[in-house]
């Protein structure tokens, strides 16, 4: 009996380390839609650091029929940068199991830059988290794979 359960230990045990090695980085590299799924994202690798960009919008252009650009920006030379191809995501460092910090989103919807940190749920769903000074003062996305 005591044979069996340090088997069954024994299993489970690398079981949840084989599933947590799987999580890799490169499940983060691939393109994720939005909450609202107004924009597709793609993340991918530049350096040591992670970034996405804007690859897809639901919607691309204005009410004028013009491509959207970045008029919410504060920085008013960027203001007529395309959305389209923006990078919203910069810096985000791996720190193991899924989750990834250091990083910074940009808000096209405001122009404002916010501390960011990602959580890999599976390899279809990614929890993006802007926030200012603490996590706990923030607010959570959920982004789901695009396939």
């Amino acid at each position: 009996m005591k044979h069996n359960l340090i088997i069954t230990f024994l299993f489970l045990f690398s079981y949840a380390t084989f599933h947590a090695m799987a999580q890799s980085h490169a499940d983060i590299e691939k393109v994720w839609y939005n909450t609202k799924k107004t924009a597709k994202i793609s993340i991918y690798k530049n350096g040591n650091t992670y970034e996405g960009k804007i690859v897809w919008l639901k919607t691309p252009k204005n009410e004028e029929g013009k491509d959207k650009v970045d008029k919410h920006n504060p920085d008013r030379s960027l203001q007529q940068r395309p959305i389209f191809g923006l990078v919203l995501l910069r810096g985000f460092k791996a720190d193991g199991n899924g989750h990834y910090s250091g990083g910074k989103i940009y808000d096209p919807e405001n122009g404002k830059t916010y501390s960011c940190k990602m959580e890999l749920i599976d390899s279809k769903n990614l929890d993006v988290r802007g926030y200012i000074g603490i996590s706990l003062l923030g607010r959570t996305e959920h982004w789901t794979a695009a396939l």
